[in-house]
């Protein structure tokens, strides 16, 4: 029990390392906080709001994969390699392709509240 609280802390340092370190994660961090107050607003439904828990999620998980990647790519090979530049690449598109579809859920939940 002791270790699973631990591994817990170490979690949430992460997510404390990742907000802190990372302006993206903290634009997202934004956007999620207007959409939680968009559907208070327009009165989402609990498949809607799964929906939504489910595209921020997938964001905010890509958004930390990245990070880590970049910070260990930093780490381990602080000069340019083209491997590293295109494993940092793959890493920021995941992000923009989580970033898109999030988009996409947002635009099929609201857009029939408006």
């Amino acid at each position: 029990m002791k270790n699973r609280l631990r591994s817990f802390k170490y979690a949430l340092r992460g997510i404390r390392t990742l907000l802190a370190t990372q302006m993206n994660a903290r634009i997202h961090l934004i956007a999620l906080i207007l959409v939680i107050a968009a559907g208070i607003l327009v009165n989402l439904s609990t498949g809607e709001w799964a929906l939504i828990a489910l595209a921020v999620g997938m964001v905010l998980s890509a958004e930390a994969m990245n990070s880590a990647l970049e910070f260990l790519a930093d780490h381990t090979a602080p000069e340019w390699h083209d491997s590293v530049a295109k494993a940092k690449d793959l890493a920021a598109g995941s992000v923009l392709l989580a970033a898109a579809g999030a988009l996409a859920v947002g635009l099929f939940v609201f857009v029939p509240h408006l």
